[in-house]
């Protein structure tokens, strides 16, 4: 087992608030002064812009947008998805980002696995797809050797949103939710999967009190 991780769950966080409290976090276990964390929570609606984003892929501006640190391009954040934060400490191995973004994957592939649906990886597209439809998009960052971000998946979002923006710089590719693919969940037992196949994939235990 490594380190133990610390695990919060929130119901609805700004996303500029939540990624204050990340770097905040980052600092905090970059000085040794606090555990890992996984973090899971939704957002208001908003379109948050990747280090390699361009505005050009925001079509419409109705919705908030916001540019961030993390990785990729640009995506959409709102009720119905779930979003896990995964701030690890990466140090000595900070090469080993492709790894923890590997894990992040595989967390969501297995906790889908277990509500019937096969997901899979592409080699050339970070995030988690199901019949060439993304259901979980990815985005990472690392910071004094801690990684930061993670991953959201559509539980029962409102599709409409991602027809305002060229989801991941994808044009023509879809996006899809569990609600789409007829499978209905709450976010307790989608968190519940989560929780499990964390644990398992990053092979650590919880800090304190189960989650």
């Amino acid at each position: 087992m490594s380190t133990p991780f610390e695990c919060q769950r929130d119901a609805r966080i700004a996303y500029g608030v939540a990624w204050e409290q990340q770097l905040a976090r980052v600092e905090a276990i970059a000085a040794g002064a606090a555990p890992n964390l996984f973090w899971l929570l939704e957002h208001d609606p908003i379109y948050t812009l990747g280090r390699s984003a361009s505005r050009a892929e925001i079509l419409d501006a109705t919705i908030p947008t916001i540019v961030t640190d993390r990785g990729g391009k640009v995506t959409y954040h709102g009720p119905g998805q779930l979003v896990g934060y995964v701030l690890k400490d990466l140090r000595p191995a900070i090469h080993a980002a492709r790894a923890h973004v590997f894990r992040l994957e595989e967390t969501v592939i297995r906790a889908l696995a277990g509500l019937g649906v096969e997901a899979r990886r592409e080699s050339n597209n970070p995030g988690v797809w199901v019949a060439g439809e993304k259901i979980a998009a990815l985005g990472v960052r690392i910071r004094h050797g801690v990684a930061y971000h993670g991953f959201s998946i559509n539980r029962a979002p409102d599709l409409k949103a991602f027809a305002g923006i060229v989801p991941c710089g994808l044009a023509g590719r879809g996006v899809t939710s569990l609600e789409k693919l007829g499978v209905p969940v709450s976010r307790a037992d989608l968190e519940t999967g989560l929780l499990a196949s964390f644990r398992e994939v990053f092979e650590t235990d919880w800090r304190g009190q189960n989650p």
